[in-house]
């Protein structure tokens, strides 16, 4: 285990630079002063590995220094197989690379350790797509990337989840893919905000650039922000009795959104408490489920569902002669 280790502490300081003994103790999970013992031993080794003191101080490898991966154990063939199914690469133009990059590793495996990898591709593949989305790229995919890639204000035409349209200059940080969505992270009047990008109506390059903040991380934003932003997209909360055939569905529909409220009825209706988007959203759901439903809370879901009734009766009622 301790050649494992001392691999991992070459490809981190490769990879990241300087860090410091406590810094790769975490990483590695192990005490400071194995660090510093596992540091001894590369260099005697001859690795060019260096521990300065002081304040600024940290361990180092020389720069024109660089390890050659070999030795990949089964379970991290596996994971690099995975890791190279999806098709999120393509979406951003690294398809033919990911396929590229697959053959190479094929080629430098040694003999024995091929059949791991059609093993694992003929047992496990992640889709990372939802069933039905638009596969049409948006006529500025190439440009917001590009815009992204270059730290490049863009002229921006936005619609938002209520149907107003905005123009807005944006600084693009970063793109994210959440379940087959792509989303927009950008800086604008000094904060920094999220944009599902298929709500773009215009994304167009400005000249000018933008310097980025310093200490922005694009794993710690997310973080940060999905409990919020998920929050922010289930604010609207009802309470429904629901028929025991449907209620199934509903819990489908609304995975992570519901919640049993009390025991079933004698009819075995069970009662949900639900997170939904909008009042719009609930009133659907419940013409949709007819009479496998009663609205509970709140009154004003169930005076606009018996408001909606009425009309559409109204309306497709013929007139009497």
């Amino acid at each position: 285990m301790r050649a494992d280790r001392l691999l991992s502490l070459l490809l981190l300081l490769q990879t990241r630079g300087q860090l410091t003994a406590q810094a790769l103790a975490s990483e590695l999970g192990v005490s400071r002063r194995t660090i510093l013992r596992d540091v001894e031993a590369l260099s005697l080794a001859g690795v060019p590995i260096y521990a300065g003191g002081g304040h600024g101080g940290g361990i180092a490898l020389d720069e024109a220094y660089r390890t050659t991966l070999t030795g990949l154990h089964e379970p991290e063939i596996r994971s690099l197989i995975i890791a190279g199914s999806t098709s999120i690469l393509r979406d951003i133009g690294l398809g033919e690379a990911g396929d590229r990059l697959l053959l190479k590793l094929l080629a430098a495996l040694p003999a024995a350790q091929r059949p791991t990898v059609d093993h694992i591709r003929q047992r496990i593949l992640i889709d990372p797509g939802w069933w039905w989305q638009d596969a049409q790229t948006p006529p500025f995919w190439d440009d917001l990337q590009q815009a992204v890639y270059d730290d490049q204000r863009v002229a921006t035409v936005y619609e938002h989840y209520d149907g107003t349209i905005s123009e807005r200059t944006l600084e693009p940080y970063s793109l994210v893919n959440k379940s087959s969505l792509w989303y927009l992270v950008a800086r604008r009047e000094g904060e920094l905000r999220t944009y599902r990008v298929a709500r773009f109506h215009t994304v167009r390059r400005l000249p000018e650039h933008f310097e980025r903040l310093p200490d922005f991380d694009l794993p710690t934003y997310w973080r940060d922000k999905l409990q919020s932003f998920v929050e922010s997209f289930s604010s609207y909360r009802c309470m429904l009795r629901v028929a025991p055939e449907r209620a199934p569905f509903v819990k489908w529909l609304l995975a992570g959104r519901w919640e049993s409220a009390g025991e079933p009825d004698a009819e075995d209706w069970i009662t949900l408490q639900l997170s939904m988007e909008s009042p719009l959203l609930a009133q659907m759901l419940v013409f949709g489920l007819g009479a496998d439903v009663r609205v509970l809370e709140p009154a004003e879901l169930r005076d606009a569902v018996v408001q909606q009734a009425h009309a559409l009766i109204a309306r497709w009622t013929p007139p009497r002669e």
